[in-house]
Formats: C-alpha cells, structure tokens, sequence
C-alpha cells in the first residue's frame, strides 16, 4: 500500500471490516504498486554458510517486516573507500562532510526539515578524489552522483539546496515559514551549475549493511553478502562496475555492490537497500525509479532476490521492509 498524506484513515478502515448488523463488510485492499512474490525463490547452487551471530545478538526472525524502514526523503550516500566506519560516521577523523551535513541538517540546523528527512549515510565506494577539501556522494531515489563537492565556503549548503531539498514544501512549512525562510527550504535548481561531473545513476545499486563498527551482526553479514550478490550477479550475465564513481555504458542492465552504514534495524540484518535506475523504465522495468528494503536476507536468498527483484521486477513480500519511490511526496511503500 502506498501511504500518502491524510491516508491514516483509509489504512485503518482496511484494517478493520466494517460492521453492519450481523454482517462483515470487507473493505478492499488497494493492490500493491509492483507484481509482488510471497517468498524468495530457494536456491540451485551451494551458497556461503552463515557464521554463529555472537551471543545476545540473535536475528529477529518473528516480527513482520513490512514497514520497518525509516522514512526519508533523500538517502545522502558519502563515498569513502572504507568498508567499516565508527558507530557514529562523523566520529570519524575524515569525516568533515558528514560533519557538515548533520550541523545544516540536524535538529538545530539552518535547513532542518522535519517534513523531509534526509538520511546520511557512508558507502564503501570510493570518491572520485583523495583530497580533503572536496567530497563526492550518491542521492537516492534522485539517482544523481555528484564526484565533487566543496567542503569549503558555502559548498555544502549550496549542495543540500540545490540537489537534496524537497521541490515543493509541505503544507505546514507554507503556513510557519515567512518568504524568505520558504526560498531557502526549497530545491533551487540553478544551484547544481556550479557542481561539474553530475550524473545519472544508471546502474542497479546494491546496498548492504555491513556497519560492524555499529552492530556486529552488520559486520558479519555485509561483506558476506556482498561476496554472494557479486557472484549471483555476474553468473546471471549482469556485469559489475569496478569503479561506480565512473560514467560507463553498458548495454542492459549493470550493477553496483556497496556497504553502507547504519539505516536501522540491526536485528534484520542483513539489511539490503536496491535501488532499480529510473532508465529501465524504458525497458518496462515494474521498479524503476525505486528504492526497495529486504530485510532477513541470508545469502541462501541472493539468488533469489536477483533473479525475482532485479531481472523481474518482483518484490519478495516476506523480506520487505518498505520502498520508497522518485516522486515529490516520496511517500514510503507499504504493502
């Protein structure tokens, strides 16, 4: 089910049967806006085992998935090279970006926005430069990659205005912001001219957290998966980008595999985040342009999950946290 704004009611009434007299009236379910799989398919190859999680840590392998993702508005995905950061990733010694971004975004900060979260999150890709005075980061489901962003000056902030604020305000930043607080919180666009090297994301992303530094069950299961997903990929004839941070062109689909930091939900891991580009929809893609989260994945499932979710388009019900899609509402998906 697709949650939008002033939805609450619905989503309780089809809850809930009405009730008239003696006689339940079911209320139709809206069907789900992608072809959807109970379970991942089983697998036809040996797969890697899965080592014993430490003790206290177990996988929560009860609770139902689906809408246990975080609500977003932008995922800000910053490339570091690194496979394992800090818990806290501005903690790290490099992380002025990061720091940046959480003082201009934070609760406090000059263009917090309690109506657009923008989720900030390190990636293992590297950046498209070693040099401490720039920065280069992903945004999803925008599917944009910016190589080189300022850190100086007013690069950051001309970065979030220009490429991660929501295009149209919600209503109630209209009726508590005067004018000039309004330009600010909004998209400008012609802000993105003084960024050089953007570019669509085009390839699939595969995103897995591995945050060990967080959550041991991350750390074990991430680089595990990431081994499985680049196997399964390759041997489905999806060839892997070795360097994402690269324009390239491939004929049909491509992918990259990254771990990422902390998104939430330890418990579920492994967390995986696929992101389909908005390009495939000219090839009738049912996800592009979207954002889907598994959770429970064990790489018995990548098989699965590569063969169901990125060749055909079908989200696997049973591992499904949630979805987010490039719109303007970017409203979270649920079934």
């Amino acid at each position: 089910m697709l949650i939008l704004r002033g939805a609450r009611r619905s989503l309780f009434t089809a809850s809930f049967p009405r009730l008239t007299g003696s006689r339940r009236i079911p209320i139709p379910q809206k069907p789900p806006p992608f072809p959807v799989v109970e379970s991942c398919p089983s697998p036809t190859c040996a797969c890697r085992p899965v080592p014993p999680m430490p003790e206290g840590l177990d996988i929560d392998r009860k609770q139902n998935l689906n809408g246990t993702m975080a609500s977003y508005g932008e995922q800000i995905m910053i490339a570091t090279g690194k496979d394992d950061w800090k818990s806290k990733i501005e903690d790290e010694e490099d992380a002025h970006f990061q720091r940046k971004l959480k003082e201009l975004l934070g609760r406090k900060g000059e263009l917090c926005d309690p109506f657009h979260n923008s989720s900030i999150t390190n990636v293992s890709f590297p950046a498209a430069s070693s040099s401490p005075d720039t920065a280069s980061a992903y945004l999803f489901p925008s599917f944009r990659y910016i190589p080189s962003i300022p850190l100086a000056g007013d690069g950051v902030k001309n970065f979030l205005r220009g490429f991660v604020k929501p295009k149209k305000l919600h209503p109630l930043n209209l009726e508590i912001l005067d004018e000039d607080q309004q330009q600010i919180m909004v998209r400008d666009e012609s802000l993105q001219q003084q960024f050089e090297g953007v570019r669509e994301v085009d390839e699939i992303m595969v995103l897995i957290c591995g945050h060990g530094g967080r959550d041991a069950r991350c750390g074990i299961y991430g680089p595990l998966l990431r081994d499985e997903f680049e196997e399964k990929l390759q041997a489905k004839g999806i060839p892997l980008r070795p360097q994402p941070d690269l324009q390239e062109h491939h004929e049909g689909m491509s992918a990259s595999v990254g771990l990422i930091s902390h998104i939430g939900g330890h418990k579920y891991a492994g967390n995986v985040i696929i992101y389909i580009p908005r390009i495939l929809r000219e090839a009738g893609h049912p996800l592009a342009g979207k954002g889907i989260w598994y959770g429970r994945v064990d790489p018995e499932h990548v098989e699965g999950i590569v063969d169901a979710t990125i060749v055909q388009g079908k989200v696997i019900k049973d591992m499904f946290r949630g979805g987010i899609e490039d719109n303007d509402a970017r409203s979270v998906i649920r079934l």
